[in-house]
């Protein structure tokens, strides 16, 4: 073995720049895969964080405008969703349906705490609004069932609203009160600032605010969790479902999509799922094509190779060396010159993809609403790894193979006449 690595060795000492070509090539390509790898790996990172601001297994509706005549009506009616429907999805669903709850809003208020104010927008939840949106707390809690049955004046502040307000101590707000227009409100409780979320509004009960405002038995959005809809076209049934009997308590048509609008997260998520995938794919597939350019650049050595030592692979036959020990050599070889260039390449790109998890990765983005990240974590794993190094195994293999072939083919006579 030690004979054979030291020919390899001789050979490459030989022909030192048509080796580091070859190698600069094949290096090159498994680079490339490793970056595009990466990148692809921290874009879709950095989408699956952006959507991980709620769980999947939940659905919001929103009030829309008909679009079919029905039972006489003519379409274009306006459809404001209202405590029947929220009772309806409660009721009539529990199949289904584990937590259901609405959402409503209230824009332009102020809140003041002795002489700061901020202007923020009021927002009416039910307890199950933290679990379904994953709000964290930094101090305090959250709206609970009593604040509900009893309309307490209670409000939950987000983070930065709080330093606005009392800017040396925004948590001591705590039990203090507040005023939100004219009225006194009790703060129990400061989310945790959240800066990849759009909006940064004042939580309150939904009777509350639904009272105060004298907004009737109006409910702006619906809001539930779900369970046992597995797949998309279980949920598609389960939208179809719901969508009839919402629209019939508004005389409106079955079937018609626009009456209503319905948020799946779930199919949502399995949509987005899919295409990562996609790019996951397609971003293997640039790669592979990359790397493509270096094996043959590996075999069109080769074939020089074989071509330039024909008259010592005559020599070797003719003194009793069989077909498969020239197969060997010519293979041995090609692997070696790929395996070693091409873990140099995937060094090289596991090092340039933590570079740009050091600087793009920790860089937030400012779009003027909210801060994302446009990368989070861009490397790649233990399982893409093991795959490049069976992808350098059969890229060198494959490199070497029609060289090898034609290597043991050669008759004795033959290459002994060779020059």
């Amino acid at each position: 073995m030690f004979g054979l690595l030291g020919e390899i060795w001789q050979t490459a000492q030989r022909n030192k720049l048509r080796t580091s070509l070859t190698g600069f090539a094949v290096a090159w390509g498994i680079f490339m895969l490793i970056v595009l790898l990466g990148a692809g790996n921290g874009l879709i990172n950095a989408q699956e964080a952006n959507n991980d601001r709620y769980i999947d297994n939940s659905m919001m509706i929103f009030g829309g405008m008909t679009s079919k005549p029905y039972e006489g009506l003519k379409e274009g009616r306006s459809i404001t969703l209202d405590d029947n429907d929220l009772t309806v999805t409660q009721t009539r669903f529990q199949q289904n349906i584990d937590q259901a709850g609405a959402i409503i809003m209230e824009s332009g208020v102020s809140v003041t705490y002795g002489e700061n104010y901020v202007s923020s927008s009021l927002r009416g939840v039910y307890p199950m609004f933290s679990n379904i949106n994953k709000v964290k707390l930094s101090a305090g809690r959250f709206i609970n069932d009593m604040d509900i049955r009893d309309r307490r004046k209670v409000l939950v502040l987000p983070e930065n609203q709080a330093r606005e307000l009392y800017p040396r101590a925004p948590r001591s707000l705590i039990g203090k009160t507040v005023k939100v227009g004219e009225m006194a409100f009790t703060v129990v409780g400061i989310e945790q600032e959240d800066k990849s979320r759009m909006s940064s509004d004042v939580t309150v009960p939904f009777t509350t605010l639904q009272t105060i405002y004298n907004l009737g038995n109006r409910v702006g959005r619906i809001v539930f969790s779900f369970h046992g809809l597995e797949s998309e076209k279980e949920n598609e049934a389960f939208e179809a479902r719901y969508r009839a009997t919402i629209n019939r308590q508004h005389s409106a048509a079955p079937d018609d999509e626009d009456a209503i609008w319905i948020w799946n997260r779930f199919t949502q998520a399995l949509q987005m799922s899919k295409g990562m995938n996609i790019i996951r794919i397609a971003l293997w597939i640039i790669g592979l094509f990359t790397l493509l350019s270096g094996i043959v650049g590996v075999s069109n050595i080769m074939l020089i190779t074989v071509r330039e030592r024909t008259h010592e692979f005559g020599i070797r036959k003719a003194i009793g060396a069989s077909p498969f020990v020239i197969l060997r050599i010519i293979i041995t070889e090609s692997i070696i010159v790929t395996g070693f260039f091409g873990y140099i390449g995937m060094l090289l790109g596991i090092g340039a993809n933590f570079y740009m998890d050091a600087t793009l990765g920790s860089k937030p983005i400012e779009t003027g609403l909210f801060t994302t990240t446009l990368f989070v974590n861009p490397t790649v794993g233990l399982g893409t790894c093991l795959g490049v190094t069976f992808v350098l195994i059969v890229a060198g293999t494959v490199a070497g193979l029609i060289p090898a072939l034609k290597a043991a083919r050669i008759r004795p006579i033959e290459a002994l006449r060779a020059e």
